[in-house]
């Protein structure tokens, strides 16, 4: 729907048109199936290029290095790391998507990108071959990018500097998906910082060609006093219990008032005034040095923009901004982002480009686009569409909702949950999504479910996004037990995804930090949080989960929500609003009652 108009305007007009997407499924999708599709119809010819973020690409200089002297983590990583080398010769655009057996969270990639930090730009020996340099002249050439999101405003934060820019000049921006706009702007419009981040700047520095002994020997004593008082920052944020997650990170943390009123560090701040003297004296004698090599620019703008993020982060006085700490595998990252993004948004990209088009199945919230106006900052005068579905969900679709479950707050609900999943899963000879709410959620599902059932079982992390998607479409029966990703973009189509299960109403976490910070600044103006921005975010991701199972005019399954809230709390009724019509049935005979599986077409 928006791909022919998109091409009209690009070839009459000569106008570059960006579609940005939410995930790389559905850009994929784009780039592998429709882009082709309207290539040979369409009497008009056009040029369509393919981006994504930068640390998606291989890094010709940082992967020579790394064969000369690989940094492994594990005993695994030397056979990934020798699939990377054989694929490194192969392959034409250096994509790790390509690379289907390679774990979603494999750490040793992280030394391989081509994240722009690192970007030596012209002055790199390997700047023609790159496959940064390639994605742009392809892009260059072409009528219409397709991007993602997470790309898209990288970008628009980078735009003008050499080493971040990628998407060339633009006159239209279409973005699918555009419900997941305001979490991925506001990750790109604030400042981060990882202990990852300072070890890959440590592990550069010990590699610096630089060739006059003294130097390098004043540089080696740096390190070690960078590497120390890194660790012993680090060390302050570490949980004795391990976990991961999301928390706040308070200004009180790194400096306090002392019993006469002054102002004075706190262990933690002692720590980073340790660290950040150390990086100071780095950024000086990288300053210092002349005729330096590309690498050492590259790391003097990587200390300078470490520096500058910490220190915002540290002094956490922007009230604008909510600062926060992530604990995610071994690493440890740092947040300071912007609470509301309606302002930069407007500032940055609604008042600059135009035309602009956001469209998803989505978009609205008990058919109202009220909380997407508000939360993306959209222009008062911006024209707004709701299309009805051409699908006929009555007689595609019926909705079960066991009464009988538990709240899902309560221990119970677990076991109760696997037992109706397992039902299910034997009614539709498995076929299935089971998409959760949480990665915690996810595996004690597939866990439990998995042993209970003869049919093929999957769990999202155990490859990559694309190469697990392909793995269901290929194998018969099979489950697949997802979240974040799964929930939106996806599309299979047939007799092979059947039915789909959601385990809770996806209500963010409301002690995430993000979200509590824009809860708390939406009350603090008199606004009911809950109502205003709790529900109809819910709302929204619980359509796009519903949205997996019917994908074309032939599809036909079961869709079920194993949450009873949606039936016995007064929002429940928003809920009941934003669904298409459906049958709707608490009896589960009734439910396989009203298909009759071996009839369905298979897409």
């Amino acid at each position: 729907a928006y791909l022919v108009p998109a091409i009209a305007a690009a070839t009459a007009q000569g106008m570059r048109v960006v579609i940005s997407t939410g995930t790389k499924n559905l850009q994929e999708q784009l780039m592998e199936k429709d882009i082709p599709f309207l290539q040979r119809v369409l009497p008009r010819k056009f040029n369509a290029a393919y981006m994504k973020g930068r640390n998606n690409y291989l890094c010709l200089h940082r992967f020579k290095r790394a064969e000369a002297a690989p940094i492994l983590e594990g005993f695994e990583d030397l056979n990934y790391f020798d699939e990377i080398r054989r694929w490194a010769k192969r392959t034409d655009t250096g994509d790790r998507g390509e690379l289907a057996n390679l774990p979603e969270n494999f750490g040793f990639w992280r030394h391989l990108d081509a994240r722009s930090e690192i970007c030596l730009g012209q002055k790199c020996d390997d700047f023609n071959a790159c496959f940064i340099t390639r994605m742009r002249q392809r892009a260059q050439d072409a009528d219409i990018i397709i991007v993602n999101h997470h790309l898209f405003f990288a970008d628009l934060a980078l735009r003008g500097d050499e080493y971040g820019q990628v998407i060339p000049d633009y006159g239209a921006v279409i973005f699918d998906e555009a419900h997941l706009i305001e979490d991925v702007a506001s990750e790109y419009f604030g400042s981060q910082v990882s202990s990852y981040q300072i070890a890959d700047l440590l592990n550069d520095l010990n590699m610096l060609p630089i060739t006059d002994v003294e130097l390098n020997r004043e540089l080696t004593k740096i390190a070690a006093r960078i590497g120390a008082m890194n660790e012993r920052f680090w060390m302050g944020f570490q949980d004795e219990r391990g976990d991961e997650g999301r928390l706040p990170l308070f200004a009180e943390a790194f400096a306090r008032r002392s019993r006469n009123g002054e102002i004075e560090p706190t262990p933690l701040g002692e720590a980073y005034l340790a660290l950040d003297g150390a990086l100071e004296r780095l950024e000086t004698m990288l300053d210092a040095m002349p005729d330096p090599p590309p690498e050492v620019e590259s790391m003097l703008r990587r200390v300078r923009q470490i520096r500058f993020d910490l220190s915002f982060i540290v002094e956490g006085s922007d009230r604008s901004y909510v600062y926060w700490l992530e604990r995610r595998g071994a690493g440890a990252f740092l947040h300071a982002s912007p609470i509301d993004v309606s302002g930069l948004l407007a500032e940055k990209l609604f008042e600059r480009v135009k035309p602009i088009i956001l469209t998803s199945a989505t978009l609205t919230s008990g058919g109202s686009f009220g909380y997407i106006r508000q939360r993306l900052g959209l222009p008062k005068d911006a024209d707004e569409l709701i299309a009805t579905s051409n699908f006929d969900y009555r007689r595609q679709a019926v909705l079960y909702l066991p009464s009988h479950l538990p709240d899902p707050r309560t221990p119970e609900w677990i076991e109760a949950a696997v037992e109706e999943i397992c039902r299910l899963l034997r009614i539709t000879e498995g076929h299935a999504f089971v998409l959760s709410t949480s990665v915690v959620s996810m595996n004690a599902l597939y866990e439990r479910v998995a042993a209970r059932i003869p049919y093929p079982c999957l769990v999202q992390g155990s490859m990559s996004r694309s190469g697990i998607l392909e793995r269901f479409r290929q194998t018969p029966n099979a489950v697949l037990f997802a979240t974040a990703s799964f929930w939106q973009g996806v599309d299979v189509r047939g007799r092979q995804l059947s039915c789909v299960i959601i385990d809770k109403l996806p209500f963010a976490v409301p002690t995430d930090p993000v979200i509590a910070a824009r809860q708390r600044a939406i009350d603090e103006e008199g606004g009911s949080s809950f109502y205003e921005y709790s529900v109809p975010q819910a709302v929204i991701a619980l359509r796009q989960g519903l949205g997996r199972l019917i994908r074309s005019s032939t599809d036909r399954g079961i869709l079920a929500i194993l949450d009873p809230r949606l039936r016995t709390k007064p929002y429940g009724r928003i809920f009941w609003r934003s669904l298409p019509p459906m049958r709707v049935t608490s009896d589960l005979e009734e439910a396989r009652r009203a298909f009759c599986f071996e009839d369905m077409t298979v897409g």
